[in-house]
């Protein structure tokens, strides 16, 4: 749409005329003439979108104040202040500002014999509450969830962390959509080379539409093909509040309920919702099965497979026969037969999660058994790997922010102990350690905290301290100030 199209001109009537040519294609678009009872009366349009507005708050606001003037026609900043009932009304914005407006919820008023608009904020569109999220349910502390609202979003933040130095900057991306963004961060905790670094990176994408946080997310993150995460993600303005206390910084998106925090590094990988709301004791105990867990889910397939193909005489002898009973009649190879009950596995996974919850749950559930003993009764995979294939997809659910570097690296270290057996499985270790100590966010290392030697920067990493323990030191970026790059 030209911009154009929206300087208007005094003649109300014209700009009437030029308004419905514009939307002409475009059935939810309302134009609506109203008028005082004066003589001469003040007369006015309205200019909005069905189903984007509150209706009650027009007519209540607008069509009810300017239909009982008796007065005489007055200029539209004349109309703001003595006739409409509203608190949130742009006068004379500039083009773009009133056009995106306008697309979003709020209704244009003209009146005749003035060419400028006024902009009432109207917005009424259907929204959500929010509710827990889904993906992120916890045991304990708060149930509210970001939803689609992007203002409501923002205020749910606004609500956990009250102070003046709490800051939002808006920004639209996208050629075509015009998707308003939100950078949030606490003014004097936030790294200033950070923020500029993200103002900067979010200033050069291009792109026509932003329709969802994964879209910045590919555009701003550092190490864009590595699997592990290098941005974090959560739809919990709990989570955000205390990423944006530890001096990281916050993006929102309009229209989904999912918010970026950068810089991401890898501890928070093993760090659950409600890791500070119940038993730090608990929550140690937790932490560490996670570890385990991502260590199991990457090593054992491969340590499996490099035993029966390269080191048959580390295993037991007993559990040796055991095994070799079990492969009798098998056609595959171990690493073949490794690899094809991962794939079905995974195929399982992806059919119960893309399926309606009733029938997914029921797909998993019966899928995974009946194949899985389909496949043994058949002698097309042997017992033993069935039970470390399952094991090994049940560990990766432990710690679902690693769900991409589990799959793709649990694949690359079987290769490794199929080619070079205990060896290659080492190696591989060695060169997944040393991509994970080449990475970054945001020039910020991703093993910061894990691998530092400060006095207090293993409080909140492998083990969770009491929160006397802890909370002087609970900030992530604070004093960093390029230092330790």
């Amino acid at each position: 749409m030209n911009l154009s199209d929206f300087q208007f001109t005094t003649n109300l009537d014209e700009n009437i005329a030029r308004m419905k040519a514009v939307f002409v294609h475009d059935n939810t678009f309302i134009c609506r003439v109203v008028q005082g009872r004066g003589s001469p009366a003040l007369r006015a349009a309205l200019f909005f979108f069905d189903g984007m507005v509150e209706s009650t708050l027009i007519n209540e606001s607008i069509v009810k104040p300017i239909s009982l003037w008796q007065g005489a026609p007055l200029p539209m900043d004349a109309v703001i202040d003595e006739v409409l009932h509203i608190d949130d009304c742009p006068f004379n914005p500039p083009p773009d500002k009133l056009l995106t407006a306008f697309l979003y919820g709020d209704t244009i008023v003209l009146v005749d014999g003035d060419s400028r608009p006024a902009v009432v904020n109207t917005k009424g569109f259907a929204k959500r509450g929010p509710d827990e999220p889904d993906n992120e349910k916890v045991l304990r502390g708060p149930r509210e969830g970001f939803t689609e609202a992007f203002m409501g979003n923002l205020a749910l933040i606004r609500r956990r962390l009250r102070t003046p130095d709490l800051c939002f900057e808006f920004s639209e991306i996208g050629s075509v959509s015009h998707t308003t963004i939100s950078i949030c961060y606490i003014n004097g905790i936030a790294d200033q080379t950070v923020l500029q670094s993200v103002k900067q990176r979010l200033q050069n994408i291009d792109l026509d539409s932003v329709l969802d946080a994964n879209y910045l997310s590919e555009m701003i993150r550092d190490n864009r093909s590595s699997p592990f995460p290098t941005t974090g993600f959560t739809e919990r303005p709990d989570i955000v509040a205390a990423k944006l206390l530890e001096g990281r910084i916050a993006i929102i998106v309009d229209g989904t309920p999912v918010a970026l925090t950068v810089p991401h590094i890898l501890q928070e990988t093993f760090q659950a919702n409600d890791d500070y709301y119940i038993s730090y004791l608990y929550t140690n105990l937790t932490r560490w099965l996670r570890v385990l867990g991502f260590l199991l889910t990457l090593t054992l397939p491969a340590i499996y497979v490099a035993l029966l193909t390269w080191h048959q005489e580390m295993i037991p002898t007993r559990l040796l026969f055991s095994i070799a009973a079990s492969r009798q009649g098998v056609p595959f190879t171990t690493f073949t037969e490794a690899v094809g009950i991962l794939i079905v596995f995974e195929i399982l996974k992806e059919a119960g999660t893309r399926t309606p919850e009733t029938i997914g749950q029921a797909l998993s559930i019966v899928g995974g058994l009946v194949l899985g003993q389909a496949a043994v009764d058949a002698r097309f995979a042997s017992a033993p790997m069935v039970i470390v294939v399952a094991f090994s997809g049940v560990t990766a659910l432990i710690v679902p922010k690693l769900r991409t570097a589990t799959l793709v690296l649990r694949f690359f270290l079987l290769i490794c102990a199929a080619v070079l057996g205990l060896y290659g499985v080492l190696l591989g270790l060695a060169l997944i350690l040393a991509h994970v100590c080449r990475l970054t966010s945001f020039g910020i290392p991703y093993l910061t905290n894990i691998l530092s030697a400060e006095k207090h920067s293993g409080r909140d990493v492998l083990f969770r301290f009491p929160w006397f323990a802890m909370k002087p030191d609970k900030r992530f970026l604070a004093g960093w100030n390029g230092v330790h790059r």
